[in-house]
């Protein structure tokens, strides 16, 4: 007669396990991204840099950058004749800055794109991070 096999069924602990390294992975590719983001945002008061943040949600494996400022969505795409896609104002205005309590006049803002050059000098190092966190998966 052959011999009795057994079959032990591991998927739930090695699906566990993936899970839990993703969302470190996650969180700490996000917040490298937040860093380098408000490293590359400009420093008038620091409001704005200050603001990024992430939240990672674990149910869907994906992390979410942003802030809530809409000087944010200014900085990154820029505003009148510098609008990113060339869909901003082309007559100049003015506006008034709450901060120094001062009107100013302008034809818009340049853009900075803060998160995009974020995420690509953070994209190399989080695809490195990812092969070495997933890989300590064979030595578990």
């Amino acid at each position: 007669m052959g011999k009795k096999v057994n079959f032990e069924d591991n998927s739930i602990n090695v699906k566990g396990a993936i899970d839990q390294k993703g969302v470190a992975w996650l969180h700490e590719i996000a917040n490298e991204i937040v860093s380098q983001t408000a490293s590359a945002s400009r420093r008038n008061t620091g409001q704005t840099a200050g603001s990024f943040d992430y939240h990672v949600d674990e149910a869907k494996g994906e992390a979410k950058i942003g802030s809530p400022l809409e000087n944010a969505i200014w900085e990154e795409f820029g505003t009148g004749e510098y609008a990113l896609k060339g869909n901003g104002r082309k007559t100049p205005w003015v506006y008034y800055d709450p901060i120094t309590k001062k009107f100013y006049r302008t034809t818009g803002k340049k853009p900075t794109r803060a998160m995009t050059k974020a995420f690509k000098v953070t994209k190399p190092k989080a695809i490195r991070r990812a092969q070495q966190i997933f890989g300590e998966l064979s030595n578990d």
